[in-house]
């Protein structure tokens, strides 16, 4: 068997042991079990939120930038126009 095959049963073994342990668990534990996946899930949805916001912070300095080296051209040719 190739490393993907073993690596793949090793993980279907994990799954099958984590849902045996969950289903024999105390209600108390399911709950801490629960608890712990919406936190995680909060956490992943905050984390990629900031860096949605981060990334449109930067889109838009960006395009700021942009903007000003645009208009600074801009007021360039338009001088070299009037000179002539």
């Amino acid at each position: 068997m190739g490393n993907k095959t073993k690596g793949l049963l090793a993980l279907v073994g994990l799954g099958a042991l984590a849902y045996w342990k969950y289903k024999n668990s105390s209600a108390e534990e399911k709950q801490m079990v629960k608890d712990k996946f919406n936190n995680a899930k909060d956490n992943l949805h905050k984390w990629g939120n900031e860096i949605k916001d981060r990334a449109n912070n930067v889109a838009s300095q960006v395009q700021d930038k942009a903007d000003e080296f645009k208009n600074k051209a801009q007021d360039s040719v338009n001088k070299a126009q009037e000179s002539i």
